[in-house]
């Protein structure tokens, strides 16, 4: 079997691209993932709050600023709200990403089939010398 290192470079940038698309996906759900925590943290301290009182204003940090403004319960718990179903939806779409693209992976077939064993060796027996 005659080798074309441009086909095997070709081949194995197309996995590499794949995987490193699935990486980059996946490293957005984890930071999706820690703001929708936060989200329902502060969902949480605030049904706490509205047992105790309803009508003092609640302390909020406007995003993407550091300025606290006193801002009505009901305002901050409809915000809250939409951002939770807004990070939901994001979510979901993130995860269908990861589906799609581990599938398109799949449908490439293993990579022994496209290059042969004694090279994949090679290629992960290979050593950086200072």
């Amino acid at each position: 079997m005659e080798l074309d290192p441009k086909k095997i470079i070709e081949v194995l940038e197309k996995y590499e691209a794949e995987a490193d698309q699935i990486f980059l996906i996946r490293s957005q759900m984890v930071e999706s993932d820690r703001e929708r925590n936060a989200n329902r943290e502060a969902l949480t301290a605030l049904r706490n709050k509205a047992r105790t009182t309803k009508t003092e204003p609640t302390w909020m940090m406007l995003p993407g600023a550091d300025l606290f403004v006193a801002v009505p319960f009901h305002a901050v718990h409809t915000m809250l709200e939409k951002d939770e179903e807004k990070m939901g939806f994001e979510s979901k779409k993130l995860q269908s990403l990861v589906k799609e693209k581990t599938f398109f992976l799949s449908e490439l077939g293993p990579l022994a089939d496209c290059i042969p064993p004694g090279v994949i060796r090679s290629l992960v027996a290979l050593k950086d010398k200072p």
